[in-house]
Order: structure tokens, then C-alpha cells, then sequence
């Protein structure tokens, strides 16, 4: 009985992950592409070491601040590497009283930007992330019509209990077009 328990919840998976809003539209696993994303507004915890080192001591100050405020979740959960920063990007219908800046949260509005992207499966890991990321400095390479703008990011789509074969996650490496 435990193994069909297992396979029922790992089949709802993909269901629940949709029910949550996505703050643009996630790159497919294996695929490389040019994209924009709106606008946005952000909360994030930082800390001193690199963000594969915390153990998600980032996620915890975050998950707190949007509970404690009634802020829906929302996809996906977005990490600068060295050091690391963990961001959440908030909804569109959360009034902007509420979010205010904490001793652990930070407050940020981000304009549109232009990103160059590649997406993968997997667990999020370090190795996983450096993979994806030089894969996309190579593509980069191939297609000098932009000039990297910034440090690759980390986009990860699921939540912790997702098995790491069922994770979606991309790079993102800010790009400007060429003059």
C-alpha cells in the first residue's frame, strides 16, 4: 500500500505544481531561448555563503514572511549562487503595504528583463546548476548577437518534496542585444 501511495502522489505532482501562479512562463528541459521577463516584485534572504552550502536556510525566513502576511506561494523560487540569495517573487494582487523590509527579508522591484535561458530536469544541486550554466555560456557563445549583462541565476520551478527526476529548473544568464 505505501508504493501506491507513492505513485498516486508522484502522479499529482505536475497537477499541484500548476495550481501555483508562475511569475513567467518556465523554458522546456533541454531548450535554449531568448526571453523576457515582466517586471516584478520580489522578496529574498541572503547569506554569506554560497547558496548551494545553506541548506535551505533561505527558504525558511521567506516561507515565514509570506505565511505570516497571507501571501500566496508563487513559481518559480529564484537563487543568485556566490554568495547566496534566495528570491520569491510576489503576486500582482498582494497590496504593497504589506510588503515591507524585515531583519532577514528584503524587499525588491525588478523592471522587465532580457534573459538568455536554458532549461533542465533534475535535482537542484551544484553540479546540476554549473552544467546548466556552462552549457548556456556555450550556446551564448554561438549566438553573438548578445552580450552577457550579469551572472547566471538559478530558476528553480518545485517545491522540496518533488523527487530530484521530477525537478525542472533553468538558467538564466541577463543578456543585452549587441551594438
Amino acid at each position: 500500500m505505501p508504493l501506491l501511495r507513492l505513485l498516486t502522489l508522484t502522479a499529482l505532482l505536475p497537477l499541484m505544481s500548476s495550481a501555483i501562479e508562475k511569475a513567467f512562463p518556465p523554458t522546456e528541459a533541454g531548450a535554449f531561448e531568448i526571453k523576457t521577463l515582466p517586471a516584478a516584485r520580489l522578496i529574498a534572504a541572503q547569506s554569506e555563503a554560497a547558496y548551494f552550502d545553506e541548506n535551505n536556510g533561505l527558504f525558511r525566513p521567506l516561507f515565514r514572511y509570506i505565511r505570516a502576511r497571507n501571501i500566496a506561494m508563487t513559481t518559480p523560487v529564484e537563487a543568485e549562487i556566490e554568495p547566496g540569495v534566495m528570491y520569491f517573487y510576489i503576486g500582482a494582487d498582494v497590496d504593497a503595504e504589506v510588503l515591507e523590509a524585515t531583519e532577514n527579508v528584503s524587499v525588491h522591484a525588478l523592471p522587465e528583463r532580457i534573459v538568455a535561458s536554458h532549461g533542465a530536469r533534475g535535482s537542484y544541486s551544484e553540479a546540476n546548476f554549473s552544467a546548466t550554466a556552462a552549457a548556456l555560456r556555450t550556446w551564448l557563445a554561438d549566438h553573438d548577437t548578445y552580450v552577457v549583462a550579469g551572472e547566471a541565476r538559478g530558476i528553480f520551478w518545485n517545491g522540496p518534496y518533488v523527487p530530484g527526476i521530477f525537478k525542472r529548473f533553468e538558467v538564466h544568464i541577463p543578456v543585452q542585444l549587441k551594438h
